[in-house]
């Protein structure tokens, strides 16, 4: 209870009930939503961004097996002919990709720049482009004899020069 004197009745004391707030304003109280607001807005685009990231790094992945595949169909083949030739691959998740590769001689015998080249069926905006990987390999039965002889004897020549000097 509060006891105060009147400025009107100097001496004269009144009892008047004290009275207690309790609960917030309604500012306070606006301003709590737009922090917690603020907070779902921020938690809700991180969430966004790190599912962005997995299905990122989950393209990659599957990118990568599938060039795993056409890199063992490429080894695996004895054949240059059938190599340029390229081929059609079904993937894991019954898809299909067209692959090619170019076979470039080198200056080292039955050295191979070997360039693939694939692009997905069926594939649309950024899937649809051509991607290409370029390997080096050696491969003794896709050199033409004549033609290693002759890089042999270049190589020999040259470490004969390096030696005599």
């Amino acid at each position: 209870m509060d006891v105060r004197s009147h400025a009107d009745h100097p001496g004269e004391m009144s009892r008047r009930p004290s009275t207690i707030r309790s609960g917030f304003t309604l500012v306070e109280v606006l301003i709590s939503l737009a922090i917690f607001a603020l907070a779902a807005v921020v938690l809700a685009v991180s969430y966004l961004n790190v599912l962005s990231g997995y299905q990122a790094v989950g393209k990659r992945q599957q990118s990568e097996e599938e060039w795993k595949l056409i890199r063992s169909v490429v080894l695996s083949e004895s054949d240059r002919t059938k190599v340029e030739a390229g081929g059609q691959l079904q993937l894991p998740d019954n898809s299909n990709v067209q692959w090619k590769a170019t076979i470039e001689s080198t200056a080292v015998a039955d050295l191979f720049a070997v360039t693939i080249q694939s692009q997905p069926e069926f594939a649309t905006g950024n899937e649809a482009r051509m991607q290409e990987q370029k390997l080096m390999l050696l491969r003794p039965s896709w050199s033409d004899p004549v033609e290693r002889n002759q890089l042999r004897a270049a190589s020999q020549e040259k470490l004969l020069k390096q030696r005599a000097q």
